[in-house]
């Protein structure tokens, strides 16, 4: 069995099960948007970038809300009235994006989750929504991967789950080796896709691969 999930982080961050690290003021954010430009080398007072420190903070907010989501509060409500519905679930090409930690550079992609039901099935759009939980945070696409997957195993109780990942990394396309068009796969097979050949071999192909 694979290893559980990370531990969601609270809205407030923590550091080593301590006391909770100073989450900075909206208005400590602009300042230090304020002090990139100014590094960057352009005036944060003239007419076309007043606004910008507001409104990078604005998005940052956006680009990251994940950190005030819990992925598996989503899987809670599930439902057991399938008629014996006992076959692959797929949402297929799940776009995304998420920012990378190392850089703090986009990832654009696309997510295909699978599950194979034992006994209870979840709402399609929560196979999505916990993508986006784990994907609106600082990441590397591989423990994105992972996450989705190891959660929708813990909580569903599937007999199978698989994920598969295909992204765009700006860290790789837009700097450092500057290579435009590369994307990376990642996958996560767990249970009877991992287990079993033919299983996989069909949820792959359902998902296009």
């Amino acid at each position: 069995m694979s290893s559980k999930p990370e531990p969601i982080r609270a809205v407030t961050p923590k550091t080593n099960g301590s006391a909770p690290r100073h989450r900075p003021s909206r208005g400590e954010a602009e300042a230090a948007v304020r002090t990139l430009i100014e590094w960057a080398g352009d005036d944060p007072e003239r007419e076309g970038l007043k606004g910008t420190p507001g409104r990078v903070v604005r998005s940052y907010e956006e680009f990251f809300q994940g950190y005030d989501t819990d992925p598996v509060e989503l899987l809670q409500r599930t439902f057991e009235e399938t008629d014996g519905y006992d076959e692959i679930v797929l949402l297929k090409d799940i776009p995304f994006q998420s920012h990378c930690e190392h850089h703090m550079a986009p990832i654009i992609g696309k997510a295909s989750i699978a599950y194979l039901p034992r006994d209870k099935v979840v709402g399609i759009s929560k196979l999505a929504r916990v993508l986006h939980g784990f994907a609106r945070r600082l990441q590397v696409q591989e423990r994105l991967t992972a996450q989705v997957a190891d959660t929708i195993w813990e909580h569903l109780q599937p007999k199978g789950v698989a994920v598969v990942i295909e992204a765009s990394h700006a860290c790789m396309t837009a700097r450092g080796v500057n290579t435009p068009g590369v994307v990376m796969t990642t996958s996560r097979m767990m249970g009877t896709f991992r287990e079993d050949e033919r299983s996989r071999r069909e949820v792959l192909a359902l998902m296009g691969y």
